[in-house]
């Protein structure tokens, strides 16, 4: 079953059960894939569909870090229960063995030995630890491997 199927099913669900606050945010999900599809005039892979959840989560997280700047813990609970539900299509977050591991494999793949070569490695991570792994965090790792 796709991603997409997936998500399909649990809106379903959630109207059969009434649980509003998670066919709000499954609701937004499918708006966010559709708009995508929409723009772009094709139907979305899982991958792709693994893209949006990626940028709806990173949104989450941010308005999250505003309002409790803010003060607003009614909102930042709010948008934790949204990141929660988001979250549970993702993938299992890789462990930081498994991405230093990774990156030392796409640093000897690319051949980078210097900062110059980070968008290489970059783009080979990206591929393979899309929705598993926060790429600022990866961004970070790898240029303390590569300084």
């Amino acid at each position: 079953m796709s991603l997409q199927a997936r998500i399909q099913e649990d809106m379903k669900a959630a109207m059969r059960s009434g649980d509003k606050e998670r066919l709000g945010t499954i609701r937004l999900i499918m708006a966010a894939v559709k708009q995508r599809e929409v723009d772009e005039r094709i139907t979305l892979d899982d991958t792709q569909v693994l893209g949006v959840l990626e940028k709806m989560g990173k949104q989450r997280r941010e308005s999250m870090a505003q309002f409790q700047a803010g003060g607003r813990a009614d909102l930042v609970a709010k948008e934790a229960a949204e990141l929660a539900i988001i979250g549970a299509y993702m993938p299992a977050a890789l462990s930081d063995a498994e991405l230093d591991s990774l990156i030392l494999e796409a640093i000897a793949a690319t051949g980078a030995t210097s900062i110059k070569d980070m968008g290489k490695v970059m783009g080979l991570i990206k591929t393979r630890a899309q929705g598993r792994a926060d790429m600022a965090a990866v961004g970070a790792r790898i240029k303390a491997r590569l300084a």
